[in-house]
């Protein structure tokens, strides 16, 4: 393990201890950002606690935040956090919220970290190194058929869109089980092969970066509904390598037609 894991598994540990002292609280405090999504003084004060970490031991490296302003890297190092990803969860007691981190070096993801504090569930990942929750390693799931297959989506709008040919919408009323376990943890659903696609339509880069590395060393793959493994792209779809590879080639089948 390196000492950039270390360091994150460290950070998202203490920051999950932190939003947990603000979990179930009538009192928690919630404001609207500029685009009218909740952020509570927990998300605020759980990233000051992680990129204070960051800094103290990586001074040169940059920092990338949904709560703050970016600070750009001087050498190529630059840690993505989503102090709690799932704020809405949090909000309304609901246990399915995760602190995210990861880090990107020149470019590429390294490795992402997600905590799950009211769970109890640490899921890390470093490239080339596997995948694991709570110490154990994880695997995406082998099901190819859709019939069979679980997803899992976030936003109301991939059930209540118009009807789409797209392939992952198709998955909607195709597959063989479809429920809204949502945000990051229905990604770690994936990597942790309890269900085989997570289909998110709305992602900001933080919602994103820590889950790739993940669900790859897991074994199954990400890309958005473009096909496209990126971090900035129009949304996230999670899958095992099998339904992952099917739903890739049929998007490309499709914009090419």
């Amino acid at each position: 393990m390196t000492s950039d894991l270390q360091l994150a598994l460290e950070l998202a540990e203490k920051a999950g201890k932190l939003t947990l002292d603000y979990f179930g609280r009538r009192s928690l405090q919630v404001f609207s950002k500029r685009d009218d999504t909740p952020v509570t003084e927990a998300d605020r004060n759980a990233e000051a606690l992680i990129r204070q970490g960051i800094s103290a031991r990586f001074p040169g490296d940059g920092l990338f935040g949904e709560e703050f302003d970016e600070c750009p890297s001087g050498n190529g190092r630059r840690w993505i956090i989503d102090p709690i990803d799932g704020t809405r969860s949090f909000i309304h007691g609901v246990p399915l919220y995760g602190v995210m981190i990861a880090l990107e070096v020149d470019g590429a993801l390294q490795l992402g970290v997600i905590n799950f504090p009211a769970l109890g569930e640490l899921y890390h990942a470093e490239i080339g190194g596997g995948a694991f929750m709570n110490g154990s390693s994880v695997q995406a799931s082998a099901i190819a058929e859709t019939a069979s297959a679980t997803v899992v989506f976030t936003e109301k709008e991939y059930l209540l869109d118009p009807p789409s040919t797209h392939p992952v919408d198709l998955l909607r009323t195709n597959a063989g089980l479809v429920r809204g376990w949502g945000d990051c943890y229905g990604h770690m659903l994936v990597a942790s092969g309890r269900a085989e696609v997570a289909v998110d339509k709305i992602m900001s880069p933080w919602d994103c970066a820590a889950i790739i590395p993940i669900v790859t060393e897991a074994g199954g793959c990400c890309f958005d509904y473009e096909g496209r493994t990126i971090i900035d792209g129009v949304g996230l779809v999670s899958a095992n390598n099998a339904m992952g590879r099917a739903l890739v080639d049929a998007i490309a089948d499709r914009e090419n037609a």
